[in-house]
């Protein structure tokens, strides 16, 4: 795709990208449990420096629609897939505290259910549970308060 539609030129090239690629995402180019290209890969179709493409797919991993899994790359999350096919175990915890929320069944300031009960729920690791949680944290549907616990945000 090095045709002249991929160029990126003008001011705030970042939010461009962004746009581009959540286009692809909804279209469903990039679907849900995929993996987005490298950052090499974007730099070249789009000719844009390294640290254009990171803060761009930075403003994709805060509206939730990727998320940076260590070793995999930038992964397309699962919001609109149904719990069952999400691809990985903290994407499905994740997802159903995410519609506990905006359902209402955990109302602003109330209290997450802990990390222990979580993984008995779900029959999960604490790294998996604690790795859904700081999604819902970068998301901000979630506050941790030292000591206290983790509580649903306003």
């Amino acid at each position: 795709m090095a045709d002249e539609r991929a160029w990126l030129t003008g001011g705030r090239v970042y939010t461009q990208l962004a746009d581009r690629l959540r286009e692809r995402i909804v279209a469903g180019e990039y679907a849900a449990g995929g993996v987005l290209p490298s950052e090499a890969a974007l730099c070249r179709e789009f000719r844009i420096a390294r640290n254009t493409v990171r803060r761009g797919l930075a403003l994709l991993e805060e509206e939730g629609l990727i998320v940076t899994v260590p070793s995999k790359g930038r992964i397309v999350t699962a919001a609109a897939v149904p719990l069952s096919q999400a691809p990985y175990s903290y994407q499905r915890i994740a997802d159903e505290l995410r519609e506990w929320i905006r359902s209402g069944e955990l109302v602003v300031g109330a209290a997450v259910p802990s990390e222990l009960a979580l993984r008995h729920r779900y029959a999960a690791s604490r790294n998996t549970v604690r790795q859904a949680l700081a999604v819902l944290e970068r998301e901000g549907l979630v506050v941790a308060e030292h000591g206290r616990g983790r509580f649903v945000m306003g």
